[in-house]
């Protein structure tokens, strides 16, 4: 059975870290996803690199797809990174354009492609996507409304699609982490606990172990709080 997989957002600081990990995996083709030139320069034949425009529109969700061929021989696997954070405001100080990225970024783009991948589950033997929510979707903090309200929504997305999978032997998980180890966090958190900050290339090790159960692993929310080092 031939795997296929595909990352969207490999160009993040997550997204590398994820590719990093699964390009050495046995996935017989890998397609990396990005708005702009793809950062990510790997040897092999079985690379495919893709130009994307605004995913939440979703005419270009669409597109995005038609790289990808299908077949009953085939299964295929998804990682979405896709993602964006407004913080440090209370309710009422959030604009309404704010409101508008977040909904935008986090759930309308995550739903096309929920959508389209479905589709081209369902001519195949099966698949399996993992989304990217966040620890405060499910345990609220002050300042995170908007940021933590749809990253909720994205968790309620998952396990109905991890429902209506079943018909087309698809599977849906995410993972919420707290604090991901990255450049952009560590600048804005001088003083963190950085031993205790889960790194990007963990989250692409807990992607492959869930893709390499798919069949079983469904509807489940990964919350990734902390880490510490084994000695």
């Amino acid at each position: 059975m031939n795997k296929e997989l595909l990352i969207f957002g490999s160009n993040g600081a997550l997204g590398s870290g994820v590719v990093s990990v699964l390009s050495k995996k046995n996935f017989n083709n890998i397609y990396l996803f990005n708005q702009g030139e793809n950062k990510n320069k790997l040897d092999g034949n079985n690379i495919v690199y893709t130009q994307i425009d605004d995913l939440s529109i979703e005419d270009n969700t669409k597109k995005a797809f038609d790289v990808v061929k299908t077949g009953k021989d085939k299964l295929l696997f998804l990682f979405s990174t896709i993602g964006g954070y407004i913080g440090g405001k209370n309710i009422w100080e959030i604009s309404s354009d704010e409101v508008d990225r977040m909904v935008n970024i986090n759930i309308k783009t995550n739903f096309y492609l929920a959508k389209y991948f479905a589709q081209k589950v369902k001519e195949c033997a099966g698949g399996s996507i993992i989304f990217t929510a966040a620890y405060v979707g499910i345990h609220p903090e002050k300042t995170k409304s908007i940021y933590g309200a749809t990253k909720a929504a994205l968790i309620h997305l998952v396990k109905t699609l991890a429902l209506e999978g079943k018909e087309i032997n698809l599977t849906a998980n995410v993972i919420a982490p707290f604090i991901i180890d990255t450049p952009a966090n560590r600048e804005w958190e001088t003083s963190g606990d950085y031993e205790g900050w889960i790194k990007t290339e963990e989250i692409g090790e807990i992607a492959f172990d869930i893709f390499n159960k798919f069949n079983f692993y469904n509807s489940n929310v990964i919350e990734l709080k902390t880490r510490f080092e084994l000695k």
